[in-house]
């Protein structure tokens, strides 16, 4: 049985989404080839030789460049059963079908795809009436295998770790975790997993940093959405890391919540090579992060930055800064505090752009207020439709958003960008443009380390 996994997008890593389910189906016995197709041009053998081609979808941007590839697969192979898997898959379930797509599979997949292997090895290509036979979303422990990433494309040629003065590390990326015991309103992980949150085996993590490391990468990425949200199979992981390759580094993705609750085991991240924290606080705003159901508020994010300088650490912020309840002052004061924290260095421009987003399941729609104004649900972009009651704040992200593709573009530094989205937010406030952003003393760029793929969802 010929099988073709195919990743589009996820953040220049190389896809654990591919290496994982590859290893399961190549125990099966499947001729499995991986295609990357963020660092990889469709190959044409493979696909029309495909008996099953799946879509690795985690993500908003992900999928909707999944959906127009699906196109010129099918007219390659019209008579390949096509799968989408991943965390946006169930939640799109209807748009997916429509396109093409015959078997949908979330949460837990790798399981779903073996089954899915076997049913097609048995000539049973076509679900059942009454729906596919696997779960749509499935929740269940797995024993994972060991990722294979026999022929995904070097590290090399995906994001590197930029530590300043010229300097970069070819990085790895894993998942020691999946799912997320947090209910935020927004996160399009609540959906699926309803708090459930699922570990990969250490010995299966570690055996999967020894390979990349056997491969040239020097820095590792873990993927998991909360690295906290297990932390008795996140600290010994890390400690067994450090003992095991002492120059490797790392950075993982953990909520302010998190980093409150368990702020004494930071020195541990530190000493064994955390370079730096991903964190999502979306918000300044204490009632914005009350409609989203973050679990943290704006004081709780400042005692964050000061009990990371204090330790040593870099936190590495992410926002969603345009909701529909943003306003200009909202946004400069923004804008003003990142500046008063001195974190303007660690916030990568993106983020002062994004928009909320709003996908099918969201528990956004819960909230009375959000049901009033959202428009349809519009499955191409796989989100329901909003507009902000003042257009100046829908225009201002706009504008933002073209200087951030501008500035990286022209390879200007974060704080360069900083002061032109600062100008175009004083334009927009009917204040002079020229007006000096708030600088205040903070870390230079080069001293802050950060991978050099621009984040997106």
């Amino acid at each position: 049985m010929n099988v073709v996994l195919i990743s589009t997008y996820e953040l220049g890593r190389q896809p654990f989404g591919l290496a994982s389910p590859a290893a399961w189906l190549r125990r099966e016995g499947a001729a499995v080839t991986c295609l990357d197709l963020a660092r990889q041009k469709p190959a044409e053998g493979p696909l029309r030789a495909a008996d099953l081609i799946a879509f690795y979808v985690p993500m908003h941007t992900a999928t909707r460049i999944a959906a127009r590839a699906l196109e010129q697969v099918k007219r390659l192979n019209p008579r390949a059963h096509v799968c989408f898997y991943g965390l946006y898959a169930p939640v799109n379930d209807t748009y997916l079908r429509q396109l093409g797509a015959q078997t949908i599979l979330g949460g837990e997949f790798e399981e779903g795809l073996v089954h899915l292997l076997r049913r097609l090895q048995h000539g049973n290509g076509r679900p059942e009436q009454r729906g596919q036979p696997e779960p749509l979303v499935s929740l269940a422990r797995q024993d994972f295998l060991t990722p294979d990433r026999t022929d995904l494309p070097p590290l090399e040629r995906y994001a590197r770790l930029l530590v300043g003065k010229g300097a970069s590390r070819t990085v790895g990326y894993t998942e020691a975790s999946r799912g997320c015991k947090h209910l935020c309103r927004h996160c399009p992980i609540v959906p699926v997993y309803h708090g459930v949150f699922r570990i990969v085996q250490r010995d299966v993590v570690l055996e999967d940093v020894r390979r990349q490391v056997a491969a040239g990468a020097e820095h590792i990425t873990f993927g998991d959405p909360d690295f906290f949200n297990g932390i008795g199979h996140a600290l010994p992981l890390v400690e067994a890391l450090h003992r095991e390759h002492p120059r490797l580094t790392y950075d993982v993705t953990i909520k302010i919540e998190h980093l409150l609750q368990y702020s004494e085991h930071l020195p541990t991240l530190r000493d064994t090579g955390c370079l730096f924290v991903t964190s999502a606080v979306e918000s300044i705003d204490d009632r914005i992060l009350a409609r989203l159901d973050k679990g943290h508020t704006r004081q709780d994010f400042i005692q964050v930055v000061h009990r990371f300088r204090e330790t040593g650490l870099v936190l590495s912020p992410t926002f969603v800064p345009f909701t529909p309840w943003t306003t200009l002052a909202g946004y400069q004061e923004l804008l003003t505090l990142l500046a008063q924290l001195g974190v303007i260095d660690q916030v990568a421009p993106i983020q002062l752009a994004i928009r909320l987003l709003i996908p099918a399941g969201s528990r956004l729609l819960e909230l009375p207020e959000v049901a009033a104004f959202v428009g349809d649900f519009d499955p191409a972009a796989l989100s329901y439709r909003w507009q902000h009651s003042e257009p100046r704040v829908d225009q201002l992200r706009r504008d933002v958003q073209d200087a951030v593709k501008q500035g990286e573009a022209q390879e200007k530094t974060r704080r360069e960008i900083y002061g032109q989205i600062w100008s175009l937010t004083q334009q927009a406030m009917g204040s002079p443009a020229d007006a000096e952003p708030p600088y205040t003393a903070a870390l230079h760029r080069a001293a802050v380390p950060y991978l050099n793929e621009p984040w997106y969802c």
